[in-house]
């Protein structure tokens, strides 16, 4: 299959707003980035969730409701 520019290797996706991509990560309490995943913009939020979090010791997690799932 010919890829287009490499689009399909950048995790560039097509949604509503044209060719986009989400930028999903896992920070500490000072901002610093602790893991950064890149997914198609028409990927759902909770793909990458479990991913991120793996490994993880916290007292505490503070995501967006998009991050919600009795999985995790």
């Amino acid at each position: 299959m010919r890829r287009k520019r490499g689009h399909l290797q950048q995790s560039v996706g097509r949604s509503k707003g044209g060719l986009t991509t989400k930028i999903h990560a896992v920070v500490d309490a000072l901002g610093n980035p602790l893991r950064i995943f890149l997914t198609h913009g028409n990927v759902n939020a909770i793909v990458p969730a479990a991913s991120l979090i793996k490994g993880l010791s916290a007292d505490k997690l503070l995501a967006d409701r998009a991050y919600d799932a009795t999985d995790l």
